[in-house]
């Protein structure tokens, strides 16, 4: 079947405006926010509802297309990538929130609605939905559950799998499914609760168009601090003492010189440029436990050489404060034409090491890696900087990358917190998973997708990868 002849019976299924074939309005999906590998889908759908996604993935069935599910291609790692072309279902235009339930505090929406959609919705009603990325006024319910997302505040509430109770999800043979708690009944669960094993899977399973989610009551009282450190060292070993003392913030980033100098010229908030790092302390619940708490974090952020620590006056500075923050990678645009992040996980209490590490990377391999990221549970997201018009300089940056998440790894850690593995971190699966473990994860995507249709070539050892990607990769090795 040509491109043409393709395009023509997909808009015969799901409208002559739902779909996109033209190489130039294809470009926009050639790649997500992981920009090193790239390569074109064949076609792009536009589903409006669920029968149409049912419509598409019978059609690709038939004809043993593959499938690509996105959201809106936030993604850092290559996850929504069409390594071997196929038909990429966008769902952007599923995106309403069909339901707040505030007695049941949960929400029903569709898969492509925004993440600060939901908390905007429930918000009347004095709740929230917890997990926030950093992307989270762009990225989508349905592709937070792909790579169970998480964000500064899951420190306390938990990441994504913590907040779905239940979704809809179109397996690839084209049926429908329900998987968890249902909209309108209890949260028990009829038969096997499969919900876990979906999430997470970076759409190899199905696609998902439909989500029931959990929502939280707002606390009571919010107190946030900005602690400014002369080191790194002195900022990490403030992190692993906060948690040590039985504290547990609602969120607890930390941001390197680099990053709040890029931030500062961005949004001139204020941050001290002379310091080597800064962090973000936010506390949460009742007022009298919040200040107990507070007293607590300013005298450990003092017995760590705190140059001074900053409490936000009120909820406009607080605001301001989380603006920074999560317009940080939008700011590093300042620094260099191009950067790759990458989402290591060490445990709490080397976070030290991995950042000294990170930093002799940087010398190594001539390459600016500023760091900005979640401390609380040892989530770093180094920034590569690097200019991908100078060849070796791209080499170099896939190095440096290779080296830290081995790093990780090395100091009994993981190669992904809350990005996925996606494109980008094939070759690590092996050196982080036993043989017979990732043989039990292929069973598992073979008992949804036994023809390894829905988004091939993810996550597993031995995918194929993209031709323009592939004489990088090699050159870095």
């Amino acid at each position: 079947m040509t491109q043409s002849e393709l395009a023509s019976q997909l808009r015969a299924l799901c409208g002559k405006d739902a779909v996109i074939a033209s190489e130039d309005e294809l470009l926009v999906y050639e790649c997500d926010a992981y920009t090193m590998q790239k390569n074109l889908p064949t076609a792009v759908v536009l589903p409006r509802t669920t029968e149409d996604v049912v419509n598409v993935i019978k059609f690709c069935a038939k004809h043993e297309l593959p499938i690509i599910p996105r959201g809106a291609g936030t993604s850092l790692s290559g996850t929504v990538l069409a390594v071997d072309g196929g038909v990429m279902i966008a769902l952007t235009r599923m995106n309403r929130v069909l339901e707040v339930d505030a007695r049941n505090q949960r929400a029903l929406v569709e898969a492509g609605c925004v993440n600060a959609w939901i908390t905007r919705e429930a918000a009347p009603h004095g709740l929230f939905f917890a997990p926030d990325p950093s992307s989270q006024s762009a990225c989508t319910i349905g592709g937070n559950i792909a790579t169970n997302a998480g964000g500064p505040h899951t420190l306390k509430n938990g990441v994504t799998t913590n907040h779905v109770l239940g979704y809809e999800m179109i397996l690839p043979d084209g049926s429908v499914e329900w998987f968890g708690t249902k909209p309108h009944g209890g949260e028990d669960v009829e038969g096997l609760d499969l919900r876990g094993a979906v999430i997470g899977s970076e759409g190899m399973f199905g696609v998902v168009t439909r989500v029931l989610v959990r929502l939280t009551p707002k606390p009571a009282t919010f107190k946030t601090f900005l602690g400014v450190f002369d080191s790194v060292d002195d900022a990490s070993q403030t992190v692993s003492d906060i948690i040590s003392a039985g504290i547990v913030p609602a969120a607890l980033e930390m941001m390197d010189q680099l990053i709040t100098a890029a931030i500062e010229e961005a949004y001139q908030f204020g941050f001290p440029l002379d310091a080597g790092a800064v962090l973000i302390v936010e506390l949460d619940g009742l007022a009298g436990g919040v200040e107990a708490q507070g007293r607590q974090v300013e005298s450990i952020c003092q017995a760590n050489g705190a140059r001074e620590v900053r409490t936000a006056a009120d909820d406009t500075e607080r605001a301001a404060i989380w603006k920074c923050r999560k317009r940080a990678f939008g700011a590093v645009g300042r620094l260099s034409p191009n950067y790759v992040t990458q989402d290591g996980v060490v445990p709490r209490s080397r976070v030290p090491e991995i950042m000294r590490f990170i930093q002799a990377t940087s010398e190594e391999y001539g390459l600016r890696i500023p760091n900005v990221f979640h401390a609380g549970d040892g989530n770093i997201h180094p920034l590569i900087l690097f200019d991908e018009r100078k060849p070796e300089e791209v080499k170099r940056a896939l190095a440096a990358g290779d080296a830290i998440l081995s790093k990780c790894v090395e100091l009994g850690g993981s190669v992904s917190g809350e990005h996925g593995i996606g494109a980008e971190k094939i070759d690590f699966m092996s050196r982080q998973f036993a043989k017979a473990d990732l043989e039990a994860m292929q069973l598992l995507r073979k008992a949804f997708d036994p023809g390894k249709r829905c988004n091939p070539h993810k996550m597993f050892p031995g995918a194929k990868r993209c031709a323009e990607f592939a004489p990088k990769k090699q050159a870095a090795a």
